[in-house]
């Protein structure tokens, strides 16, 4: 008995332009004895209401576009209480988290992982009601995800995210916070957050990937001090080129499950490399393992 697919189709994606990607993904999946059933987002938000609706009704719920069209579904998913697996073909311009998780870039064989690979379960964040399958961030490098306009992330990729970033430098001001989590408490100036389920924050930020489990049921979380001097200034580029965190005194580095912030003033935040309106006082939690994935 054939098996049922929903695909949801992102189609302003980088990659999804060309006809020929949907007629491939689709192909794939009935070589492979699926019954497929396609539906396109016409906005945003739309995929979490398809998925939120009828995530329970197939066996399968892929889709294919950058890292923002899986946060929907993800979001689908847990409003709808739904527990069907996903399967991701990554078509955006940056992917961090299919980078991060080791997914083929070439929509083909993505495709072909996901009719016929195994489900593994990883962890996701709730960012207060919001939910996020990879990076909480506010401050530096963090607006490039959502100013930069789409036209200008598919026709240079990861630069445009860089370029974006090295204009935020100029204009970047430091956030007094407060976090609390369940063994320490961190309190400073600082000019970049990022809680991470993830080894790159838009090719910026980097984890080394030895460091970082994505179902161990801990944030990998990365905070960046205000540099006084040239001297501090220097250590924090050192460390982002090296990835050596642990190693900076302008960096504070730490595992943890839950974060309680609290802002002198209310912060913008990106998740999943979309806006969002953190407040001045909120929590940030992991779930573990709440989210099955077809890899």
């Amino acid at each position: 008995m054939s098996k049922k697919i929903l695909l949801i189709i992102n189609p302003v994606a980088g990659k999804m332009k060309s006809k020929n990607a949907l007629f491939n993904i689709v192909n794939v999946f009935c070589k492979n004895d699926f019954k497929v059933s396609v539906a396109i987002t016409s906005c945003r938000g739309h995929a979490t209401e398809i998925v939120e609706k009828e995530g329970a009704d197939f066996d399968i719920v892929a889709c294919c576009g950058g890292d923002g069209t899986l946060n929907e579904v993800v979001k689908g998913m847990m409003q709808g209480g739904h527990e069907t697996p996903i399967g991701y073909i990554p078509a955006g311009s940056t992917n961090d988290f299919a980078n991060s998780i080791g997914l083929s870039s070439d929509i083909k064989a993505a495709a072909e992982a996901i009719a016929t690979g195994s489900p593994c379960k990883l962890d996701i964040g709730s960012f207060g009601s919001v939910y996020f399958t990879y990076i909480a961030s506010f401050g530096a490098f963090t607006s490039a995800s959502y100013t930069t306009p789409q036209e200008t992330k598919n026709a240079v990729g990861h630069m445009a995210y860089i370029l974006e970033g090295i204009k935020d430098l100029s204009s970047i001001k430091p956030v007094h916070v407060r976090i609390e989590t369940e063994n320490e408490v961190f309190e400073n100036e600082y000019i970049f957050g990022g809680i991470a389920n993830s080894t790159s924050v838009g090719g910026i930020v980097k984890l080394k990937p030895e460091l970082v489990d994505m179902s161990d049921g801990l944030f990998e979380v990365v905070l960046i001090k205000n540099p006084k001097n040239l001297n501090n200034l220097n250590s924090i580029i050192m460390a982002l080129l090296t990835s050596e965190y642990m190693n900076s005194d302008m960096i504070d580095c730490f595992k943890a499950s839950n974060l309680r912030f609290s802002c002198e003033t209310s912060v913008p935040w990106t998740v999943d490399g979309e806006y969002a309106n953190g407040g001045t006082s909120f929590t940030i939690r992991n779930l573990k393992q709440k989210l099955t994935l077809i890899k």
